[in-house]
């Protein structure tokens, strides 16, 4: 009786609503996610690579930090301009274009035989895939409302913890098992297998994706009327332009929080498997498989932290305490590198908690961002924090070759991250932003 009463107590305008917005998740967010998750691994799978690329041609801890870099460089110079173009010409045309691209760059890595090869594609990799995250961000705004943003872009942000927990076993699988054949090393297969489903996946987009909802066939018409009834609070809000967004203090606070964010991240991303294999492991598959427990527990954190940061509509503390939480992880991580079972605690720690607060971060700027200024501005936040991924590996890479260990870097990562939980902490966004 009492599960009857609580049905009779849903208004019917409610379960209409929340009908429609599973029917638009079910469409959109597997293939965001799928898409994503290849995005992120094509990035990363240079560091199961590296351990081989170390005794083919002497790649050093320095070098291949700038590598692993050097992607952003590209990416960061042409975040914004493709933004700005995916509001003139679509999310259709620009995924497709930017998925193809980079899945013929990403397959490309199997023509690196020494440093300067690795620089040039890292490079165009980070180019071609300019304008996929940001983009993707501001499309998710044309069919979610703001209070259900935390729950929808931590389901597209688990790509970087899935990638990995699915990228670890497989990049390694393939490193053993395709080893030699056709006359190839294991990590040259490894990166033709994993960026050729990117093409295919850029063709699929063109015509999966709808640009709009009002392009969207699989709607009926009572449900675009009630999506667009359902945003039109949001979208009624004071608008901005992107002239008005580059003189916005508050554009560069988030910038900032993003780029001690991203640092934290691509800290384990790109080092998790050197830090497992100093810590004792020494098979390549093993440390596949090892790399996966710290992914695991950042998907529960994600979850947890979007959930709880949606139901009370509360962003400031959901961000800055697992920032904190991240910073000490990694500093135990630096101080634990020969000890196989601490050093995966403290990995687990910074990974999980540094996602908590990346899951909870952008739905700040997607709901404070209006008019013209969403697609310029949520590319402008990316680029300037996503030039942590340049600095980070570049860091850590140049201080472990310099001092022998991992421990400094992993404190000056630590230091961002708890930069990072002040910012968000002091940065308050009017009422509308769940600040």
């Amino acid at each position: 009786m009492a599960q009857a009463a609580l049905i009779r107590s849903i208004h019917p305008d409610d379960m209409a609503l929340n009908k429609m917005y599973r029917k638009i998740s079910w469409r959109l967010l597997p293939f965001l996610l799928l898409c994503y998750a290849l995005a992120y691994l094509d990035r990363v799978n240079i560091s199961y690579a590296k351990i081989a690329m170390q005794q083919e041609f002497g790649l050093t801890d320095a070098a291949y930090g700038l590598a692993a870099g050097i992607f952003f460089i590209g990416y960061v110079m042409f975040e914004v301009p493709s933004n700005l173009w995916l509001a003139r010409v679509g999310i259709r045309k620009t995924l497709g274009r930017i998925m193809f691209l980079w899945g013929l760059a990403s397959t490309s890595m199997l023509f690196v035989h020494d440093n300067t090869t690795f620089y040039i594609l890292r490079f165009f990799l980070g180019v071609f895939e300019a304008g996929f995250a940001p983009g993707m961000i501001l499309y998710l705004t044309l069919w979610f409302s703001g209070k259900r943003r935390a729950q929808v872009m931590a389901c597209v942000l688990l790509a970087g913890p899935v990638s990995n927990i699915i990228g670890g076993p497989l990049s390694t699988w393939i490193m053993g098992a395709f080893a030699g054949f056709q006359g190839l090393k294991g990590w040259q297969w490894m990166f033709i297998l994993e960026g050729a489903p990117c093409i295919v996946l850029g063709i699929v987009a063109y015509f999966y994706l709808s640009d709009s909802p009002a392009q969207a066939s699989w709607l009926s018409a009572e449900e675009k009327q009630l999506l667009a009834n359902d945003l039109e609070p949001l979208q009624a809000t004071k608008q901005h332009t992107f002239a008005a967004a580059l003189k916005d203090w508050r554009i560069y606070m988030m910038a900032l929080i993003y780029f001690c964010l991203i640092c934290g991240l691509y800290t384990v991303s790109f080092w998790l498997p050197t830090l497992l294999r100093d810590a004792g492991v020494k098979s390549i598959f093993e440390i596949g498989l090892y790399s996966v427990i710290p992914y695991v527990a950042a998907i529960v954190a994600m979850t947890i932290n979007a959930r709880s940061s949606d139901r009370f509509a509360e962003r400031r503390w959901h961000g800055a305490v697992p920032a904190f939480l991240g910073a000490i992880g990694l500093v135990l991580t630096g101080l634990n590198t020969g000890n196989l079972t601490l050093a995966l605690c403290s990995i687990t720690l910074a990974t999980s908690s540094t996602y908590a607060a990346y899951a909870v971060f952008w739905a700040r700027p997607s709901i404070y961002l209006k008019g013209t200024a969403a697609a310029g501005g949520i590319a402008l936040i990316n680029s300037i924090g996503a030039f942590g991924g340049f600095f980070s590996p570049s860091i850590i890479g140049f201080l472990k070759t310099f001092t022998g260990s991992f421990a400094t870097g992993m404190a000056a990562m630590a230091a961002l991250l708890v930069i990072g939980g002040f910012c968000t902490l002091a940065l308050r966004l009017p009422a509308q932003s769940h600040s």
